[in-house]
């Protein structure tokens, strides 16, 4: 039997030195910073996110949100904003995980996985060993105007827990995340850390009332044996 823990927690979507405080004081373990996308909300201009990055201590983890689905373009898009994580939110069709960690020896990648149906377990499983930890979102990159993440909305937490059942590295859990389904969230899919934009914001805005509500909510669930 695992030891009891609460999961990590992650703040996206941050726009602002004030709102990475804020979430860091409350107890966030990383924190969000995204980059151009094709839709979807949080959106701020990399040298925003190289300040943040610089001025957020370690060991928060500080995670570039990116688009890009070139290795050699998240490279040289993590060297201008120079966070210690790379979520990468959509396919690599150029280049591999593996260039991308020849190049930026240190930085963690953490590969996001939509949870759209049977499909995502499988891509999940293939793509597992290429990173440091997968996030599961509900996002529909296969739409037009793909959507990458920030849609609020929740997707089938049975495929992520057999996802996070399935593979061996950390899994992130995210996609309409509130205080009042957290727990039942953590309880379903056994994460090792949540990943919240929408839930804590009101008009964009991080809310301070729903941060405390979304940490005491998941500060009291507690895992054991997952």
């Amino acid at each position: 039997m695992r030891a009891v823990r609460s999961p990590r927690i992650k703040i996206c979507c941050i726009q602002s030195l004030d709102e990475a405080r804020l979430a860091i004081d409350y107890g966030a373990s990383a924190l969000g910073l995204v980059s151009t996308m094709p839709s979807g909300p949080g959106v701020i201009p990399e040298e925003r996110i190289g300040e943040i990055a610089d001025a957020v201590p370690p060991p928060i983890g500080t995670f570039l949100l990116t688009s890009f689905r070139s290795a050699d373009q998240i490279i040289t898009q993590q060297r201008r904003c120079r966070t210690n994580v790379i979520q990468i939110c959509d396919t690599l069709t150029d280049g591999t995980h593996r260039d991308i960690r020849r190049a930026l020896p240190g930085i963690a990648l953490v590969q996001v996985i939509h949870v759209t149906g049977e499909e995502s377990f499988r891509q999940a499983v293939a793509g597992a060993g290429d990173v440091d930890a997968l996030l599961l979102d509900s996002g529909r990159p296969s739409l037009a105007v793909k959507e990458l993440g920030g849609t609020g909305r929740t997707h089938d937490w049975q495929i992520s827990r057999k996802i996070r059942e399935s593979v061996d590295v950390p899994i992130f859990l995210a996609g309409g995340l509130t205080p009042a389904n957290v727990a039942t969230a953590v309880h379903e899919v056994g994460p090792f850390a949540l990943d919240v934009c929408s839930g804590v914001r009101t008009d964009s805005m991080l809310d301070e009332g729903k941060l405390k509500k979304f940490f005491d909510a998941a500060s009291g669930v507690i895992q054991i044996g997952l």
